[in-house]
């Protein structure tokens, strides 16, 4: 009996400080630990920008399942953070922080919770994009697997899912039935130890089983990405692409240098990829080809392209006539010609936007033929300070190409399914405009789909200011300006088309039907408001239609 109390006063003094509903607080040699069984979906995280970052592990049933750097709050949270542990109720589950000060109240704020703590908040932040996808916590950047199945468009994205800065790369996951009303899930890549990151790339449906990772009904999605640690790396899902796989056999490739876009090749019935790569110092992406994904067949590169490559095949015009675009981060293209080894550019570097914070696009693989559009989404970089998220996803755009006097170049216009957002209506047609006069002083509303057909004279400045900023055009110039930013804009038959998406603090601005395209971010400014500038003579719209827009949040 002696031995028994001996041993049960050792445990309590030694292990156990407190415990309640959230489990046992215990601690040991590493310091205090949090044991518990998952009993609810969310383990909820007290955040404060700013607060010394530490190092947090988490283990379900004595495995690491993630382990990150947080910015914890010692008493008042500024926000809550969440891992969504939906998949594993009623496992073990530990919860660790390093270098916790001995008054920290950290572990009386965690909780195992039902709901997202904040939740009643989501998507109504004033920071918040209403037209614009953003995670529900947290920082995105890159757009990384974009892929379409079974009726779901698949965006996956660069995530940190613990604060408002970049860091802790995830692969963070979101789908939609109509590429504008977007359902964020649970992450589904995540660092393989502390010293990794999942940085980005791209997915895609092994259709044909070349891997040999089929294992059910459903078709094999495939997911190639940068595990930092080790090289470029492929997963595999069965499940529709909630979850994926490791290969054993990782990495498939090693160079220096990150972010690989798989495509499957028909004409040559294997695949390529391309990566950006450093190699003796310069910036290049090169091309790979591989019957499984697994090996790899060097084929090519081009040089004074960066990060995050894109390469794809277009027919110009909607004729039979088709040309390959390859392009990196900041969007500027090469148009040439592709053998199935070779890429050849036919032209110089061209922008394809004329904006401040378009950075890393992608296109969708897999689109089904009978749609056969080029559709893609690009990261917006966008800075929310103070809000519990950060940055956004511009709106999906369709490319296409189009001979212009200038040769082939690359068109962007706002996706169809944009009038699904459409809400009431303002429309005039054959409108005169005269010098300072304002023909849609009655719209107030705050979120924009702006269309309009303008002829203009020699001297003609229009445009709009938006919730405190210009958006201009002068023919005098030859010259569209917003913000800092501007580019030449020439009459196409005497007119100026304009498509504008206008959301809190994001402009997307379309012209001459998507010749070019400038999307900006700015500050969102107090003055909610929409006004038509006209300077200098008069202007005539053939035809203007302003639709008040429905936030994309269900």
């Amino acid at each position: 009996m002696r031995k028994i109390l001996c041993a049960i006063f050792i445990f309590f003094s030694i292990t156990i400080i407190t415990s309640g509903n959230n489990g046992i607080l215990m601690t040991g040699p590493e310091g205090k630990k949090l044991e518990f069984t998952i009993s609810n979906r969310y383990i909820n995280l007290p955040v404060r920008p700013g607060a010394a970052k530490r190092m947090m592990k988490l283990t379900i049933n004595d495995k690491i399942y993630d382990q990150f750097t947080i910015e914890l709050a010692d008493s008042i949270p500024s926000f809550y953070v969440f891992i969504d542990l939906e998949k594993h109720i009623g496992k073990k589950a530990v919860l660790s922080a390093s270098d916790i000060p001995e008054n920290s109240k950290v572990y009386d704020l965690i909780s195992n919770d039902n709901e997202i703590r904040g939740a009643e908040n989501l998507y109504k932040e004033p920071l918040r994009q209403q037209l614009h996808f953003s995670s529900r916590r947290g920082w995105n950047n890159d757009p990384n697997g974009l892929v379409y199945y079974k009726g779901e468009y698949h965006l996956y994205y660069q995530h940190n899912p613990y604060g408002s800065g970049w860091g802790n790369m995830h692969w963070g996951h979101a789908v939609s039935k109509d590429l504008v009303h977007w359902t964020e899930l649970s992450e589904t890549i995540y660092p393989v130890n502390e010293k990794d990151a999942a940085f980005s790339g791209s997915a895609s449906m092994d259709i044909n089983n070349t891997t040999g990772f089929k294992n059910g009904n459903e078709d094999v999605m495939i997911a190639a990405y940068t595990s930092t640690g080790r090289g470029e790396c492929i997963l595999y899902s069965n499940d529709a692409g909630r979850s994926f796989d490791e290969y054993s056999g990782n990495p498939v490739l090693k160079h220096p240098g990150r972010d690989p876009k798989i495509i499957w090749y028909d004409k040559g019935k294997y695949w390529i990829i391309t990566v950006y790569d450093e190699t003796d110092k310069k910036r290049s992406i090169k091309l790979y080809t591989s019957p499984d994904l697994k090996k790899w067949e060097y084929q090519c590169q081009v040089d004074g392209l960066y990060e995050c490559p894109e390469f794809f095949e277009l027919k110009v015009d909607g004729t039979n006539n088709s040309k390959w675009v390859l392009y990196a981060a900041s969007g500027a293209y090469y148009i040439g010609s592709f053998d199935g080894k070779l890429f050849k550019p036919e032209s110089t570097l061209i922008p394809n936007n004329w904006g401040n914070c378009f950075y890393a696009s992608q296109t969708f693989n897999n689109i089904p033929a009978n749609d056969g559009r080029r559709i893609q989404v690009g990261w917006g970089r966008v800075n929310t300070p103070s809000e519990p998220f950060s940055q956004c996803m511009l709106f999906p755009t369709q490319l296409t190409l189009r001979n212009t006097e200038n040769g082939i170049r690359m068109f962007t216009e706002p996706v169809k399914e944009i009038e699904l957002l459409h809400g009431r209506e303002w429309k005039k047609e054959k409108l005169i405009i005269r010098p300072e006069e304002n023909p849609i002083s009655g719209i107030n509303g705050e979120l924009y789909h702006i269309k309009g057909d303008f002829k203009v004279g020699k001297k003609t400045e229009f445009g709009f200011m938006i919730h405190g900023t210009e958006v201009l055009y002068n023919a005098s110039k030859g010259e569209l300006t917003c913000m800092d930013k501007k580019t030449e804009l020439k009459p196409e038959n005497g007119k100026i088309y304009f498509e504008i998406i206008a959301d809190r603090n994001t402009i997307e601005v379309f012209c001459n039907h998507g010749k070019v395209y400038m999307p900006v971010a700015r500050d969102l400014a107090k003055d909610y408001g929409l006004r038509f500038i006209c300077r200098n003579e008069r202007v005539r719209a053939e035809k203007l239609q302003i639709f008040e827009m429905r936030p994309i949040w269900k």
